[in-house]
């Protein structure tokens, strides 16, 4: 089989040799030019086969990874070395799931490409599988971290957080590379031997345990989520009481059992929502599911499958909906959902009245200093059970405010003794003499394992560093509010804000609208007062229950004639709706049922054969009311893929292993196609196979990484989702993609008395531009990081700066393409 990529002469059966399963027909009447056109058209439309058959893949590879077994541990603190209760714990590690499985998941069809590429070449060196995988890697590492970099809101940024593992992952991903160069040049020149393809294919397991190791800090003291218990290799669980709610800063540390709706959560992002009275009850259904489904923690898997999804017109993981429902939802979708929560038991005022369990919780859920203050002390109290000691922790938040700048963190345990039932702690406030505005951190409580106790409403503590000497600004928290008519009392809370010096009055008033004062509620006017340092207040007005069965009813309150210098905000009025708690509730019920039907549709994986051909071979996975122009032409272009893939076993069968090989052979049979392809359509066009690989191929098979690094990097609190997946994969790419079918190569020439030959020229330069970029975009990440000038933050940022990172990125990967192709064609002569 010819190994040349340009052709000497234009017969008619130029490039029949160059595919092994293609051309099908004789194609010696066609013009070369209408040939070259209908295999780059058969190349482009195989790129959505392979992201197709790979979200199959990435299905199972989810299932297999989600795996969980139940294990006996001890109970903590009973004394009773006997007493044991029964966990189900997941049985993957995160960081070994995502450089083993995941990255394989992503990579696959480059690895299979290059696999291939040696098979099909009679275990000859050939130039499409080894470029289309440094060509994917620039692409990765500089065009993907570039767009995920300008995908954050200014001024908002994305940090990574196990840095750890980031640091290694980023060392391999450059040094995969400079051993290529280290083999092909320095040790035995244009020869891989067999020892050389040995240590290239074990750098994999050896990136996987030292990895590991990194994520486990077993080289150093680790530090244990209070909410999880290690239980040893990969293991890892989620203490009992730990309830998942839509709180987006709060996600990583709950845990979601399917189709389990907070309803008290649900309630009051209902509220929020339920300013808009012309909404139905599917339309508020819809909403929940969009904000559930945001706020769960999703690995590179999830994120993969839905980027395949929206380029496909296939089911996507998030639910879609019309503009108008997308602007409630953003209106909304901030909103910080009260902490009013109930135990497991009963409510928490049922079980402090009645001596059950003690109820351990802060004295106030706000509370503010003067930065010149220098202290803060936090009120904390016990009622209920009293006669037991119990044990909790309390531990400092950064919010606006940051730990170490501008407070001394805390966290630490402490004690409620028998009969005791107030502590306080002080944290210490560090004036730093610099004006700045006010800043907040959070306090929080929790308990050890074990405790005859439960944490009350006021589980966090906001506190505000404010500025020493403005008197402040006064407003309402919200411009609209909601309580049962049971409440008894409306609580309005209201702000002061950019200030917090001296005392202050503020007048308040309500308004009638279809609620009547002295029938629905007690209105008038009454005067707010505010103390020194006081930033929150609490404005009652009573409300009456008349049991009927009625509509809703809204009063208004207003503010206005601040004293002491104090500053009229700019929520100075806001409504107050009273809801009948029977239609309230019946609401609510009904909504969460129809959430839970809208979150099963949003499930990764599929059940049936029946279930999987059903979404084949409907638009936006049968979603046709949400389903876009796109959706629709990209489903046509991908129906038949669709359908054929749609024989892959569901991942219900076989834990997912079935599902998983069935996968990986259609991709390895679609990677022959693009294989032949590419190389003919270079032949057609006289085009050298690594410009094709480095170009055509490595961006369609990267194309739908880009959007799922994109959308990880939006919704996620840290960035390692987005860069982690491009520097694990970069080097996963070298190690399996190189590693093995070089080894393979490499052992036929042995057992043959020969020797692998790999020709370092135009590889070799490609590789030492991409690591120069490479070490350039890796230098200014940490840069990013470590310069308050890009707000200390590896994606996003102030819109400047962002703009200029991923510009320079931009530039650095068409800096490569340019220079590889040069090389590649002559034009510039390297020698090595």
């Amino acid at each position: 089989m010819s190994n040349n990529t340009t052709c000497p002469d234009y017969t008619v059966y130029k490039c029949y040799d160059y595919g092994l399963i293609l051309p099908l027909t004789n194609e010696s009447t066609w013009s070369i030019g209408f040939r070259a056109f209908i295999y780059l058209l058969g190349l482009l439309w195989c790129f959505l086969g392979v992201s197709i058959i790979a979200d199959y893949f990435m299905c199972a590879i989810e299932k297999i990874t989600s795996k969980t077994r139940k294990i006996k541990v001890a109970k903590q603190n009973t004394g009773d070395e006997n007493d044991y209760e029964e966990i189900e714990v997941r049985v993957w590690n995160d960081t070994v799931a995502n450089l083993t499985l995941m990255a394989l998941g992503s990579s696959a069809p480059e690895i299979l490409l290059s696999v291939y590429g040696i098979i099909k070449n009679r275990f000859e060196a050939e130039a499409l599988g080894p470029s289309t995988i440094v060509g994917s890697a620039a692409f990765n590492l500089l065009c993907i971290i570039a767009v995920c970099i300008m995908a954050i809101p200014s001024p908002e940024v994305r940090q990574i957080k196990s840095v750890k593992v980031f640091a290694i992952t980023s060392f391999t991903s450059i040094f995969a590379y400079v051993w290529l160069i280290i083999i092909l040049v320095g040790i035995t020149p244009n020869v891989v031997d067999l020892w050389e393809a040995v240590i290239t294919f074990l750098f994999f397991p050896i990136l996987v345990i030292v990895a590991y190791i990194a994520d486990k800090d077993f080289c150093t003291k680790k530090q244990v989520d209070d909410n999880k218990i290690e239980l040893g290799f990969g293991l890892r669980k989620l203490k009992k009481g730990v309830k998942y709610v839509f709180n987006r800063d709060e996600k990583e540390h709950h845990s979601l059992e399917d189709g389990d709706v907070d309803k008290e959560a649900l309630a009051e992002f209902l509220k929020e929502i339920g300013k808009h009275p012309d909404l139905s009850e599917e339309e508020m259904a819809k909403l929940a599911a969009l904000k559930y489904q945001e706020n769960v923690p999703h690995n590179r898997a999830w994120y993969r499958i839905n980027a395949t999804r929206g380029l496909t017109g296939g089911n996507k993981l998030v639910p879609t909906m019309k503009k108008d429902l997308q602007d409630i939802y953003e209106a909304a979708k901030h909103h910080e959902p009260e902490k009013d929560r109930l135990a497991s038991q009963g409510s928490l005022t049922d079980l402090s009245e009645k001596g059950t369990r003690a109820v351990i919780e802060f004295t106030a859920t706000s509370c503010a200093v003067l930065e010149n203050e220098k202290r803060v002390r936090i009120g904390i109290r016990r009622s209920g059970k009293l006669d037991s000691k119990v044990i909790f922790r309390v531990e400092t938040i950064d919010g606006t405010a940051e730990a170490t700048k501008d407070y001394i963190p805390v966290k630490t345990s402490m004690v409620f003794e028998p009969n005791e039932t107030s502590k306080y702690i002080d944290i210490e406030i560090i004036d730093d003499n610099e004006w700045e505005p006010d800043e907040t951190f959070f306090v929080r409580l929790s308990l050890d394992a074990d405790q005859n106790a439960v944490i009350g409403k006021k589980s966090i503590n906001q506190v505000t560093i404010i500025n020493d000497d403005e008197p402040g600004t006064i407003q309402f928290a919200k411009p609209s509010f909601l309580f049962k008519e049971s409440a008894g009392k409306a609580m309005i809370p209201v702000q002061r804000i950019h200030g917090a010096d001296g005392k202050v009055n503020i007048t308040w008033r309500t308004e009638d609208m279809d609620a009547k004062s002295g029938k629905d509620f007690e209105g008038g006017e009454g005067i707010l007062t505010f103390e020194h340092g006081e930033v929150t207040k609490m404005l009652e007005i009573t409300v009456y229950d008349d049991q009927e069965m009625e509509k809703d009813e809204s009063f208004k309150v207003e503010l206005f004639d601040p004293t002491g210098g104090a500053q009229l905000g700019r929520i100075k009025k806001t409504i107050i709706t009273l809801v009948n708690d029977d239609e309230f509730n019946g609401m609510v019920s009904r909504v969460v049922e129809l959430t839970n039907l809208n979150i099963d549709s949003l499930r990764v994986e599929t059940e049936t054969w029946a279930e999987q051909f059903q979404n084949a071979m409907n638009v936006n996975g049968g979603d046709i009311e949400n389903a876009t122009s796109f959706d629709y032409l990209m489903h046509f272009l991908s129906f038949g893929f669709k359908i054929i893939f749609a024989i892959v076993a569901p991942v219900s069968i076989a834990g997912g292993f079935l599902a998983f090989f069935m996968a990986l052979a259609m991709i390895g049979i679609v990677t022959i196609i693009v294989s032949d392809l590419a190389s003919i359509f270079g032949c057609l066009c006289s085009m050298p196979e690594e410009i094709v690989a480095i170009t055509f191929v490595a961006l369609g098979t990267s194309l739908p990484d880009l959007f799922a690094s994109k959308q990880a990097a939006a919704q996620e609190k840290h960035a390692d989702n987005a860069i982690g997946n491009v520097t694990g994969s970069n080097s996963v790419n070298v190690f399996l993609g190189l590693g093995l079918p070089w080894l393979i190569a490499a052992i036929y020439h042995t057992a043959n008395n020969g020797s692998f030959q790999v020709q370092a020229g135009n590889l070799v330069f490609s590789v030492i531009i991409y690591t120069i970029c490479a070490t350039l975009c890796i230098g200014l990440i940490l840069i990013r990081r470590f310069l308050k000038f890009f707000n200390n933050g590896e994606l996003g940022g102030p819109a400047g700066p962002k703009m200029a990172s991923g510009i320079f990125l931009i530039f650095l990967w068409f800096f490569y393409i340019t220079m590889s192709i040069l090389q590649t064609t002559k034009v510039i002569r390297v020698n090595l």
